[in-house]
């Protein structure tokens, strides 16, 4: 394949997500009360940000990278996927420390399968209502 090709091919993806995201956002609207829980996956890492969409202001976010994650080893076979778990737990623990309950979920374009899953499912369990 011609690397003219392969470009192609990855603007076309990441226009396909960026679409699907905002598909997405025409139905899905954070307040300062419930705000818009938006996860963003890279191949290595994932995030979730908690956003008031009212005022355009970021609020929480955590990441893959952060430093309380940095000792986190994990026990089955895929990494990636209890690392995000993890991650979307320690966002809800921090949520519900600034004292928000409940979220909207937003899952970024991406499907919800794998790790955007886990990480719903690990802010789920720390606590945040969906």
């Amino acid at each position: 394949m011609s690397s003219l090709k392969l470009n192609k091919i990855r603007k076309n993806r990441r226009l396909q997500r960026t679409r699907r995201h905002f598909r997405v956002r025409r139905k899905v609207r954070g307040t300062a009360e419930r705000p818009r829980l938006v996860v963003f996956r890279s191949l290595r890492q994932m995030e979730g940000q908690m956003v008031d969409d009212d005022t355009g202001r970021t609020l929480l976010g955590v990441s893959t990278l952060a430093p309380d994650l940095r000792d986190f080893t994990a026990e089955g076979d895929n990494r990636k996927v209890e690392m995000a778990f993890a991650a979307g737990k320690l966002l809800a623990e921090r949520a519900l420390a600034e004292g928000f309950e409940s979220v909207v979920f937003d899952r970024g374009g991406y499907k919800y399968h794998g790790r955007v899953q886990a990480f719903a499912d690990g802010a789920r369990e720390g606590g945040l209502k969906f």
